[in-house]
């Protein structure tokens, strides 16, 4: 039997490695600066004009409740697919693109460094670092998707 594998992202939030599946993923960004949204949830950046439609924008440390890292040149916004809808998240660097066997993504425990199991598929193991393999279709609950998007 083939093993399964998947293709992931790998990107980096404060010094912590995240991944996500790639097919989360519609396009990287270079970072831009967004407009500002009046009464949005403390995470909402703003948002961008993205192909001539408005962008949300979050930022993931804060979504997370983990310390804002500073916006740096390297930066990017990874435009994500949440069902009929889109999201730009904030990441401080995109790191590259890997195939990982699905055998090798173990199961989560129940809290990671106070981010909720709600986002986490599990834990990949690569090349001696324990990456955070996000769901990112679950970053944004049903009434914040209805409040921002």
């Amino acid at each position: 039997m083939k093993e399964q594998e998947i293709k992931i992202l790998i990107f980096s939030i404060n010094g912590e490695y995240y991944a996500t599946n790639i097919m989360e993923v519609e396009r990287i960004l270079g970072y831009e600066k967004s407009t500002k949204i009046p009464d949005s949830p403390q995470f909402v950046e703003g948002v961008i004009n993205y192909e001539g439609k408005i962008l949300p924008v979050i930022t993931l440390s804060k979504r997370f409740n983990l310390p804002f890292s500073e916006i740096q040149e390297e930066s990017k916004i990874i435009v994500a697919k949440q069902n009929h809808s889109k999201i730009g998240i904030i990441v401080d660097f995109v790191s590259e693109v890997k195939d990982v066997k699905t055998d090798s993504i173990e199961d989560s425990p129940e809290i990671i460094s106070g981010i909720s199991k709600r986002y986490i598929k599990g834990l990949i193991k690569i090349d001696g670092r324990i990456i955070i393999y996000l769901n990112l279709s679950a970053i944004l609950t049903e009434e914040e998707k209805i409040q921002i998007l």
